[in-house]
């Protein structure tokens, strides 16, 4: 026997229970990763019992058992979050209450608790993330709970559950123009819009500092950081250099922001002048919990950045005024050619040419060495970094994700010992040489490069992309950028050797089978979540009013937005009553009042069959004992006028006069009708 036949064999109760089970699990299964370990293998070991309990028709626990499991909840729930309010124990607690109560499921009523205990539960998977694979996951939940809903509602029988989902189904067809009219026009209110306020902390591949060494094998996250679009031609791959945090001061291991007690009058100014061909373009970010706007070197002009102030650092660095916890669009225009920085030598300078005490003696004295040499012992900034990238290119330097973890002195197991590393070891090195032979650098952190779709044209530019290089103060240049690990590895700054994340199992058999496969597929994934960023996720208020505005309205406002939105509603409320109504005169009145008398002879104890007839009716009054008193009653003589006055060529009175018979009457089983 097939699984499919043992599940059709089983009584209805318990395959109801097991297909509602079953969508509780899938409901709750993308919310694993969000959920304290307890509560997943509680939820799950819940589950399981109430299966097995189904199944062999065991009778449900005591009402002990579930307080002593509630109590072990909201226990566990206080010592993991320390509260019981809030998202994440919120959600928790939720989904914790929707487990415990399948253990109490005894009649509908409690089915119905449930189900909207699950639709809750569904809704609070886009606390966390609203990517279209959590959308499409909670489509599924969607569809098997309105079918477990509309299964509830047939209880005679044993229907099929097919047939209950293709009437879910339908319901949700129906109710889909609804639900696209409700997005375009309910007005967008903050903060509601866009809930998850952390969904990506931790998982971008920026951060406010860098720590050098401590990570032994770097592994790269594939997804996505940003989506470009470019305004007609795009600026070279290798030039794509998206700006993030610029780390300026170094404690031996750590490289931070320049120290928090420098006010912004005492940094230096950006003296910002750009020059030649600028590109146009527009970013979609996702969300990552930080201030930064990331933007192509250099933008000297506030990006169009919609709820949020964006104000430039002196280190030309973007930034909003509070973190990005959605997801968000802006449009910018930046000048790859620019110049910035003091272009003379200024006393904040020292603060880029700093260096803790203690640290990395060896790289000091291969400065000293450096500048004791008569080719360098004059030479000026630029100089040195042609030297010092030449030693790079040509010292057996290497790029590896697995440098493995550095001991106290970076720069000197770069420089000397291991020669291998990903861009941080570089830049960070390269820096501390750089610093050591009195040259101000920093390190600057973001992202380079991208991947061009070409399906969508947008430019994705993911986590695996994240990238640091460094900034060298040149005497009448100011800050140049220099990459160090363009000397190391070349094609990681180009377009010939990008990072990939690990593959798993099933994309690694396409792409042995076929490369072509997988990248098609990844372009195809990639488009569809960008039109779903654009279409849905990024459908803000502001397009709301670009709506109205295509449709005649000059200055459009909330007020229009309700108006149409409730003049759609009454429009949509009367064709449904209007429908209702043909519908009710279409079908025919002398059926419909007949089938109220038999609706009324069934509460009143009096058992009658589908599809029966009047004159059948009336013998049904005769024959049963419990109503043969009623044989002379009104009732009967009833049921013979409607069978006259419908197949009578000579009908006596009209049907609303029968119906008003029929509501005079008096029904009782324990004496006749008068």
């Amino acid at each position: 026997m097939t699984l499919l036949q043992r599940i059709h064999s089983l009584p209805r109760e318990t395959r109801d229970t097991l297909f509602l089970l079953g969508v509780i699990a899938w409901t709750v299964a993308p919310q694993v990763e969000n959920l304290p370990l307890w509560c997943s293998i509680m939820t799950a070991l819940l589950l399981f019992w109430r299966g097995v309990i189904a199944v062999r028709a065991e009778p449900l626990p005591s009402r002990w058992w579930l307080v002593g499991l509630l109590l072990l909840a909201i226990a566990a729930t206080l010592l993991s979050f320390r509260t019981l309010l809030g998202r994440d124990a919120g959600v928790t607690f939720i989904v914790v209450l929707l487990a415990l109560k399948t253990l109490e499921m005894r009649a509908r009523r409690d089915a119905f608790v449930i189900f909207f205990l699950g639709f809750f539960t569904l809704l609070s998977n886009f606390f966390f993330s609203q990517s279209l694979l959590t959308a499409a996951a909670m489509l599924v939940s969607l569809l098997g709970l309105l079918t477990a809903l509309v299964n509830s509602h047939m209880p005679v029988g044993r229907p099929p559950l097919l047939h209950a989902a293709r009437t879910a189904g339908w319901m949700a067809l129906l109710g889909a123009p609804i639900m696209v009219v409700l997005f375009m026009l309910f007005p967008r209110m903050a903060p509601l819009w866009g809930v998850p306020s952390d969904a990506m902390n931790g998982r971008s591949g920026l951060s406010a500092n860098m720590q050098v060494g401590t990570i032994a094998k770097l592994a790269l996250d594939g997804s996505v950081a940003m989506r470009v679009r470019f305004d007609g031609t795009p600026p070279p791959q290798q030039s794509m250099y998206f700006r993030g945090p610029v780390l300026s001061s170094f404690d031996g291991r750590q490289w931070t922001p320049l120290r928090s007690g420098f006010s912004p009058e005492m940094q230096l100014p950006a003296n910002l002048q750009t020059s030649g061909t600028s590109f146009t373009y527009s970013v979609t970010l996702q969300p990552n919990n930080q201030p930064w706007i990331l933007l192509l070197d250099a933008t000297p002009d506030k990006p169009s950045i919609t709820g949020y102030n964006a104000t430039m650092q002196p280190s030309l660095q973007w930034q909003a005024d509070r973190p990005l916890t959605s997801l968000v669009r802006y449009k910018a225009q930046s000048y790859p050619s620019f110049t910035h920085g003091p272009l003379r030598p200024e006393v904040g300078l020292q603060d880029f040419i700093d260096l803790p005490a203690g640290f990395n003696p060896r790289t000091m004295q291969l400065a000293a060495e450096m500048r004791r040499t008569p080719q360098l012992a004059q030479a000026n900034a630029a100089q040195l970094v042609e030297t010092v990238l030449e030693r790079l290119r040509t010292g057996g330097y290497s790029y590896t994700l697995e440098p493995g973890v550095f001991g106290a002195n970076t720069a000197d197991e770069f420089w000397f010992d291991r020669k291998v590393g990903f861009c941080e070891h570089i830049a960070s090195s390269f820096v501390v040489l750089m610093r050591a032979l009195d040259v101000p650098a920093r390190i600057v952190t973001g992202y380079q490069g991208g991947e061009l779709n070409a399906l969508d044209g947008f430019w994705t530019v993911r986590q695996s992309d994240a990238h640091a290089w460094t900034e060298v103060w040149m005497a009448g240049k100011g800050w140049v950028r220099v990459d160090p690990t363009s000397a190391v590895a070349p094609g990681r700054t180009g377009s010939l050797e990008r990072l990939e994340p690990p593959v798993n199992a099933l994309t690694q058999a396409l792409i042995t089978v076929n490369p072509r496969i997988a990248l098609n597929l990844r372009a195809v994934w990639d488009a569809a979540n960008n039109r779903w960023n654009q279409w849905v996720l990024n459908y803000s208020q502001d397009k709301q009013f670009e709506l109205l505005k295509n449709l005649g309205f000059e200055s459009p406002s909330w007020q229009d937005l309700s108006y149409i939105l409730i003049v759609i509603l009454v429009v949509v409320s009367l064709c449904g009553a209007t429908w209702a109504l043909w519908e009710r005169r279409r079908q025919d009145p002398w059926l419909r009042l007949l089938h109220q008398a038999a609706r009324r002879m069934q509460r009143a104890g009096i058992p009658v069959p589908a599809n029966t007839t009047p004159r059948q009716m009336a013998e049904v009054i005769k024959s049963n004992p419990a109503t043969i008193h009623w044989a002379d009653s009104p009732l009967t003589a009833w049921l013979l006028k409607m069978e006259q006055w419908r197949y009578s060529p000579h009908r006596k009175g009209s049907l609303a006069k029968l119906q008003t018979e029929l509501k005079q009457m008096h029904w009782s089983q324990s004496k006749p009708l008068r």
